[in-house]
């Protein structure tokens, strides 16, 4: 696959991202580049200039793991970059062909009895399965009374799409910077994990379309790990309220995620998803009105 221009995109944000101080250089005063220089990074992962500028132009084929290690140890690269640079590579010289996720197509998938029955027993949060593309897959009664904006729309409901596009968003998401910049981290990540997927392609090409924030956003090229912290909502009939999550993967399902909101016990938030479950429960057949309608 060639996919030059991603490599090349990401390696220059990450260069730029790392100042000489972070380093360990010195600044100098006649820098005009921001962050490092090639021949910084070079020296940093101890490979010629000529080597790395090779690397940087998108030339990821055939290089060894060694090789990218350095890489990411000189760019100061997370576990999520480093995943992001090894799936990159892996896209570049095909040897991903065996291990990348099988396509699914989404609007035919559904899950199992077993896997909803699972969901529908959590009764205390909001309980989802998603797939790479945010696409929202499977739901317990209170999950989809607490997106019931998203389930009143075209299905399957997607959280990037819901995000940038429905003014709502920002109501129900106090930190909405925060959520966007999740979404589009999550959505680059899929793109390194599954360069294949052509409904993220449209997703993206939508999206990037539609939207100049997530443009702007997907240009920078952040990735991220999304498993498990504290998020603030405000929900249209119980107002705010902050809840936990676990983000856990699948093993029966590769490429989808189980994620599960949780309260903290004895909080106003708590009391808060119990009304919101308490209506749930008596409005089985009528998931995509809002309480209080």
């Amino acid at each position: 696959m060639d996919n030059r221009a991603e490599v090349r995109e990401f390696l220059t944000s990450r260069r730029a991202k790392i100042s000489p101080e972070r380093a360990g250089l010195p600044t100098g005063s006649r820098r005009r580049v921001p962050g490092l220089r090639r021949s910084e990074v070079a020296a940093l992962a101890d490979m010629s200039v000529e080597y790395y500028a090779k690397l940087e132009r998108g030339n990821l084929a055939g290089v060894s793991p060694s090789v990218l290690e350095a890489v990411a140890r000189a760019l100061r690269l997370d576990d999520a970059e480093r995943a992001y640079l090894l799936h990159l590579a892996q896209a570049a010289d095909g040897t991903d062909a065996l291990t990348r996720p099988r396509r699914r197509a989404t609007r035919q998938w559904a899950p199992r009895s077993s896997l909803q029955w699972t969901l529908d027993a959590i009764t205390a949060g909001p309980a989802f399965v998603r797939n790479g593309r945010l696409d929202l897959l499977a739901a317990n009664p209170l999950a989809r009374a607490f997106y019931a904006d998203l389930f009143a729309g075209p299905q399957p409901p997607n959280l990037a799409r819901y995000n940038f596009l429905d003014p709502a968003s920002r109501r129900f998401y106090p930190d909405w910077d925060y959520f966007a910049d999740i979404s589009v981290a999550i959505l680059r990540t899929e793109a390194g994990r599954d360069p294949y997927d052509k409904e993220l392609h449209d997703l993206v090409g939508e999206l990037s379309t539609r939207s100049e924030e997530f443009r702007t956003r997907w240009g920078a090229h952040n990735v991220r790990h999304h498993g498990t912290g504290t998020k603030r909502f405000h929900h249209p009939a119980v107002g705010e309220v902050t809840l936990a999550y676990e983000g856990l993967d699948m093993a029966a399902e590769p490429g989808l995620t189980l994620t599960i909101y949780t309260a903290e016990p004895g909080s106003p938030s708590e009391e808060s998803l119990r009304l919101l479950a308490s209506w749930a429960a008596t409005k089985p057949t009528e998931e995509s009105r809002t309480p209080g309608e």
